[in-house]
C-alpha cells in the first residue's frame, strides 16, 4: 500500500484571489470585482498583474516581499531556551520576565535592537506568556493581610451616598 500525502491545504485567500482571477476571465472590471470581494481594488490590480506575469499559479502563494525577519526561526527557538533559564541567570532581580528584560536579552544575545512593545509580540507568536513568580516573599505573613481586608479596608472603602443627595459637582 503507497504512502498517503496529504492534500495541500489552500487558504481562504488563495481562494479569493482564484475567484476574483475568474471573474476577471469572465469580463469583470476591477472596480466590479473589488466591490464583489470586499476588498481595494488596489488588492485586485496587484492580483490581476500577478496572474498576468505568472498565471494563476502565482496567485497560490501570497506576496512575500517585504522586511525580512530580524530574527530567524532558529534565534526565535534559541531565545526560548534562554527565557526557560529564568530572568535572574541574565542577572536580573527577580524572576519575572518583562518586555524590557527580554528585549535587553535579545540585544545583548542576538545583537538586534527591539521596541518592548515589538517583543510582546514576537513573545505573542513564540506562544511564551511571561510567568509571575510562584514565590512569595517571605517576610509575608498570610494570617496579617487576612486580617487586615477584614478590619481596615472596610473602613477605609468608599460608600455609595444615599438617594437624593446633591452631588459635589
Amino acid at each position: 500500500m503507497g504512502r498517503m500525502v496529504p492534500k495541500k491545504k489552500t487558504t481562504w485567500k488563495v481562494e479569493r484571489r482564484k475567484r476574483a482571477w475568474s471573474l476577471h476571465e469572465e469580463g469583470w472590471r476591477q472596480k466590479e470585482i473589488a466591490k464583489a470581494l470586499g476588498v481595494t481594488q488596489g488588492a485586485v490590480c496587484q492580483w490581476m498583474r500577478r496572474g498576468r506575469e505568472g498565471g494563476i499559479e502565482a496567485l497560490n502563494t501570497p506576496n512575500t516581499k517585504g522586511r525580512p525577519a530580524r530574527l530567524s526561526e532558529a534565534d526565535r527557538r534559541q531565545l526560548v531556551k534562554l527565557l526557560a533559564k529564568g530572568a535572574e541567570a541574565f542577572g536580573f532581580r527577580g524572576a519575572v520576565w518583562t518586555n524590557p528584560r527580554v528585549a535587553k536579552v535579545i540585544e545583548r544575545e542576538f545583537g538586534v535592537k527591539f521596541h518592548p512593545a515589538h517583543v510582546s509580540r514576537i513573545l505573542k507568536e513564540l506562544n511564551w506568556t511571561p510567568q509571575k513568580p510562584k514565590i512569595r516573599a517571605k517576610q509575608q505573613k498570610p494570617e496579617e493581610i487576612e486580617g487586615w481586608w477584614q478590619a481596615r479596608w472596610p473602613k477605609l472603602k468608599k460608600k455609595p451616598s444615599g438617594k437624593g443627595e446633591p452631588s459635589s459637582s
